[in-house]
């Protein structure tokens, strides 16, 4: 079986060696070893939105991840009807922060209750801290997420601003995942 040592490798490292391992072969399987739960979940993510079988086994603080990809001559996930809003600040729109952070808190509610959900919500760079403990659009979002859209959050930006430790919706994925969310949405909105 083929290994993927990704030991000590930063974000999004990891998942991007999976990916080009996978495209490389039409079918068989491979062990990919990690040191930490975000490199983990975004590897079986992966493997989620492309059909492969995954299996986690946690061995002397790493994660042994042994994935198998089959050739089904199908296509895994229809993305015609696939909307992704990017959510790349805690404020929307510009001029006055104030009107910013009431507009994005009626924006989010105003989404909660839309019968037309988004595939997916992506809160990066200050957007991330809309995602955490006491967040005042938190409610929405937690509805939003109960609805079945799903919450990304960027790893990266959630360090950044140190406040990794108060995500309270959603998982943690890299810009390497966001993008490939982003191409395969059949719309895009940026916030």
């Amino acid at each position: 079986m083929h290994i993927i040592d990704c030991n000590g490798l930063k974000c999004p490292t990891p998942v991007i060696n999976t990916k080009k391992y996978f495209d490389s072969i039409e079918e068989g399987s491979a062990t990919i070893i990690v040191d930490n739960e975000v490199a983990k979940n975004n590897i079986v993510k992966l493997c989620e939105s492309n059909g492969y079988k995954s299996d986690v086994k946690n061995k002397e603080n790493n994660f042994e991840i042994t994935i198998v990809k089959e050739n089904c001559g199908c296509e895994v996930m229809d993305f015609s009807q696939t909307t992704c809003i990017v959510v790349a600040s805690d404020k929307l729109g510009e001029g006055d922060d104030t009107l910013g952070t009431t507009l994005m808190k009626s924006y989010l509610f105003a989404l909660s209750e839309s019968d037309n959900l988004p595939t997916n919500l992506v809160f990066m760079n200050g957007g991330v801290k809309l995602v955490v403990n006491n967040s005042s659009c938190l409610e929405s979002i937690l509805k939003l997420n109960e609805r079945g859209v799903e919450i990304t959050s960027c790893g990266t930006c959630l360090d950044f601003f140190q406040i990794k430790d108060q995500l309270a919706v959603g998982e943690i994925s890299n810009m390497y995942a966001i993008v490939d969310l982003m191409n395969k949405s059949n719309n895009t909105i940026k916030l």
